[in-house]
């Protein structure tokens, strides 16, 4: 059964029963008697619907929870009038508060099934231990004696356990983790605020024995003591906010870090050892392209809980970015230990996933490294689990500990990262440039830069071999722009010896990310003297939707300053179609795994054909990339295809060589010539 239709079915459940048991309760209290309850003891009603309609709303487990002054004067009513006035006085303030913040009706008979539940359990403590209630037609003195004490302490905490376990159930099941261990970190997290509110109530009801009207002077403290927590709760989300994921509520790389640099500081005066566990999940992308980001993002919510049921409460769970999270085991006895946690969590992430009603299979690659055999500070432990959980990526086994004698390749990608680094600041790399021809003149109008590393051993490098090292390193912003000033500085050069050609650079998610991009384009197209529309920054909707509200604010700049935006490999994503409409962009470039075969895969053709037709119909330029014979170029102009290139007009060259073959470019069978 999936846990849409348990959740449903477990709502109209607790809904029957609960609604049923308002209704018996108003019958059999009389419908005068319980009237005449209610309006007498007006003042705590007052304060149940206000504190219902101005909740202190908290951060926890990713989720906004609320925290309610209602539960004080509700359980105050059902120490005065019994549970039939209690009932009625909360069903009014939650469907009040319900409609006012238009939520399904539905919602709002669960919540007074649930309260009616829980007013009822604390009646039926406080009738075993015969306690009678202060209201008879008015109220009246009672004597609070131990064993009062002792039933209203009980009742208070049977209305607590029930109402956090109706709920809890519903939560646990609707996030598809086990319910008992979810009831048991729930209950512990709201015990201390729930004793406090339901402690004021026995005060509540003797200031009323005195006099009604002093019931609002309680008012007084009560505000400041909301006010005071809406201030604090506010620090305190904040603070929050800077340490927790926004998607998954899981504490952050900050956060994380934080914590091991803790554990670190603990063991300097303590032995032992504890673990840090690098966890990627290896079909994630897949899932990204096919069925969207908001499946992707459903799925990400999912695996938090899923871990924490086969870890302590003390193990800290982050996500550190996309679909990589980490783990800190505090108390660790050895690396069996942590190879046996390390299966537990394989196997949680092993049951299927269910996701807009869809069960979806996802494995993950765990990496372990131990202190202190595997590094005494955060940044060795970091890198080792992480070289660990690429040996279990590599290997497919799910799950390795840190070995040195196999951190060969590790070794070489920081030799490499370092090296990078001082190629870039020493303008080490260059540019290679591969022609975009318009397919109606046969002209040449662009070229796309694509960098390259003459490195002094390993020979000419690829983007491919560094490229993802420096997106990883936080050296990508340094790389794009080296690559964007040498594109606009060549751009400068041809237009100055008569050849006015636009380039095309390739941007990556952290440029997107980058709210200071913009600026840095506008100042190196000023720096050049290059008009904006001779620059096309190419993106790929991945990259856009590492953070889509940021991407399209810096993509709108972009586009506002007139510099072109296109679409890279357009059609490998399933939700191209949905945020093309969305995207500031001025062309797609449809990917070369469609064009390359679309002369011998007819499905390949009718995906090209239709993608062009959908591009010309929303007045976008289309570009088609991976052009390697004249078969292909011949079958794309027919179908009305804007632009090409490929290994069939020129592979990727150096500026110099793009210069001289530019100039000696003559005309050929598909009609190619220099745009001047």
């Amino acid at each position: 059964m999936s846990e849409r239709r348990r959740i449903n079915r477990y709502v109209a459940l607790v809904s029957i029963i609960g609604l049923a048991l308002f209704a018996w309760l108003m019958v059999r209290n009389g419908p005068n008697a319980v009237r005449d309850a209610f309006w007498t003891l007006w003042p705590f009603t007052v304060f149940v619907v206000l504190g219902q309609l101005l909740p202190v709303r908290i951060p926890r487990r990713g989720e906004e929870e609320e925290i309610t002054t209602s539960s004080t004067f509700a359980f105050a009513i059902l120490l005065a009038a019994g549970p039939a006035a209690a009932a009625l006085s909360l069903a009014v303030a939650s469907v009040a508060s319900d409609l006012f913040r238009r939520k399904p009706m539905w919602k709002a008979g669960f919540n007074v099934a649930q309260y009616t539940l829980s007013l009822y359990a604390g009646h039926l403590v406080l009738d075993a231990f015969g306690f009678a209630s202060v209201f008879e037609g008015g109220l009246v003195g009672v004597q609070m004696g131990s064993l009062n004490l002792l039933a209203v302490v009980l009742a208070a905490t049977a209305y607590f356990l029930v109402n956090n376990t109706v709920t809890g159930v519903a939560l646990g099941v609707a996030q598809n983790v086990p319910v008992i261990p979810y009831l048991r970190r729930d209950i512990g997290l709201q015990a201390s605020t729930a004793a406090v509110l339901l402690a004021l109530s026995p005060v509540v009801v003797v200031a009323a024995q005195h006099s009604l009207l002093m019931v609002p002077l309680l008012g007084l403290p009560m505000a400041t003591v909301y006010t005071g927590a809406r201030i604090w709760l506010e620090k305190e989300t904040q603070e929050h906010h800077a340490k927790h994921d926004a998607l998954t509520g899981l504490p952050n790389r900050a956060l994380f870090y934080q914590n091991v640099r803790r554990e670190i500081q603990r063991r300097a005066k303590k032995e032992g050892s504890f673990g840090v566990m690098i966890i990627d999940l290896d079909r994630f992308k897949e899932i990204n392209d096919t069925l969207g980001h908001y499946a992707g993002d459903q799925l990400l919510r999912q695996i938090g809980p899923r871990m924490r049921h086969v870890l302590r409460d003390e193990d800290v769970i982050a996500r550190l970015g996309g679909d990589e999270f980490a783990v800190l085991i505090p108390e660790l006895p050895g690396e069996m230990a942590a190879l046996q946690v390390a299966e537990r969590l394989q196997e949680a992430l092993e049951t299927p996933f269910t996701v807009e009603g869809l069960l979806l299979d996802v494995d993950a690659s765990i990496g372990i490294a131990i202190y202190p055999g595997h590094g005494v500070n955060l940044d060795d432990l970091v890198r080792r689990a992480d070289v660990a959980m690429y040996m279990a990526k590599e290997t497919h086994s799910g799950f390795e500990l840190y070995a040195p004698e196999r951190d060969q390749h590790s070794l070489g990608r920081l030799t490499l990262l370092g090296e990078l680094r001082r190629a870039i600041e020493r303008d080490e790399l260059m540019l290679y440039f591969q022609p975009k021809a318009d397919m109606r003149t046969g002209r040449v109008v662009a070229a796309e830069a694509l960098v390259r590393w003459y490195h002094p051993r390993h020979g000419l490098l690829i983007p491919e071999k560094f490229v993802p090292l420096a997106e990883r390193t936080g050296m990508m912003r340094a790389l794009t722009m080296f690559v964007l000033n040498s594109a606009l500085k060549q751009c400068r050069e041809w237009h100055a010896a008569g050849q006015p050609l636009g380039v095309a650079v390739n941007l990556s998610a952290r440029n997107l990310l980058d709210l200071r991009f913009p600026d840095e384009v506008q100042r190196l197209l000023t720096n050049w003297q290059v008009a904006p529309g001779w620059l096309e920054l190419e993106i790929t909707e991945s990259a856009v939707m590492a953070d889509p509200a940021r991407a399209m604010h810096v993509l709108a700049r972009l586009s506002e300053m007139g510099v072109g935006v296109s679409l890279d490999d357009f059609g490998t994503g399933y939700s191209s179609l949905v945020y093309l409409k969305r995207l500031p962009v001025n062309e797609v470039k449809i990917d070369k795994s469609f064009i390359t075969h679309m002369s011998d895969e007819e499905d390949d053709a009718v995906i090209v054909e239709s993608t062009i037709d959908l591009a010309r119909s929303l007045g976008l330029r289309v570009v088609a990339e991976g052009v390697e014979t004249e078969d292909v170029w011949r079958r794309l102009s027919n179908l009305g295809c804007d632009m090409a290139q490929g290994f069939y007009l020129s592979r990727p060259m150096p500026a110099v060589d793009m210069t001289n073959w530019l100039q000696g470019a003559q005309p050929s069978g598909h009609g190619l010539s220099v745009a001047n």
